[in-house]
């Protein structure tokens, strides 16, 4: 699928979806956020796809933030009822979308590009790329999710500090705080997150969704909630063709070949 903001294209069982506004430094409004959208849903309904990365198109930029135009022309409902609305119910959907998520950060993640990387299972960092919240010197603070997203994350008094002094921090600055997964050098950046994709394509696309899913809500319940919703799970695991193909195969000393099901 190709539109004027975003790309998609799929390698075996991983798709990308690319950000297309290098004009903008892939700067989000909402058309592009729709269509985002759009590419998600059709990616996790195609069950040739096991794992969706997410990257931005040119060398500079993964997403530099918001559109500022298109943010200072509209006063607080406006702002709430129509792009507040779209970018936390989209940034939202990656969070909780069943298939395997990787940030592919090639330059700036900035304002929502950070936003968005929080909303991301890996991240998988350009030694190019830096990160940060400035909405601060807008005379905003981040709007899409990031207050909460990133104090369930990393240390408050870090995350206040981002966020109070709106800084840009180094990839390697964002690894050591708890943000991202690895640094690799830009130009092999793409051939880093294939490699990672591709391991992960090869688990039980059925088990990683269950996986997924008891990690997301776990996180949000209390311990003694947690530990019976994990017990269920993995109840409802040992239900599956997959587990029992992945216990044989290693019983009989080969692959497993998993079907998601």
């Amino acid at each position: 699928m190709t539109t004027d903001s975003i790309l998609t294209s799929q390698d075996g069982a991983v798709a990308t979806i690319t950000i297309n506004r290098p004009e903008t430094l892939n700067a989000l409004d909402i058309p592009t956020l729709l269509e985002m959208e759009k590419a998600l849903d059709k990616l996790e309904r195609d069950d040739s796809v096991r794992v969706i990365v997410v990257t931005g198109a040119g060398k500079r930029a993964f997403i530099a933030g918001g559109d500022i135009a298109d943010l200072n022309s509209r006063r607080g409902l406006a702002h709430y009822e129509e792009f507040a609305e779209v970018i936390h119910r989209v940034f939202r959907r990656f969070e909780t979308c069943d298939k395997p998520t990787i940030a592919a950060v090639n330059g700036w993640a900035l304002g929502g590009g950070t936003e968005l990387v929080l909303a991301l299972d890996i991240r998988v960092l350009a030694d190019t790329a830096k990160l940060g919240l400035p909405e601060i010197t807008l005379g905003l603070f981040p709007g899409a999710g990031g207050t909460q997203r990133i104090i369930r994350q990393i240390p408050l008094c870090r995350a206040k500090e981002l966020m109070f002094t709106g800084d840009m921090i180094g990839p390697q600055e964002a690894v050591d705080l708890g943000l991202a997964n690895k640094v690799v050098p830009a130009d092999e950046l793409m051939d880093h997150v294939r490699e990672m994709a591709g391991k992960i394509a090869d688990k039980s696309p059925l088990v990683l969704k269950f996986l997924k899913r008891g990690l997301l809500h776990g996180a949000d319940m209390p311990l003694s909630a947690a530990l019976p919703y994990e017990q269920s799970l993995i109840g409802l695991v040992l239900d599956t063709d997959d587990a029992h193909e992945g216990c044989s195969a290693f019983l009989e000393k080969r692959s497993a070949r998993f079907e998601g099901k």
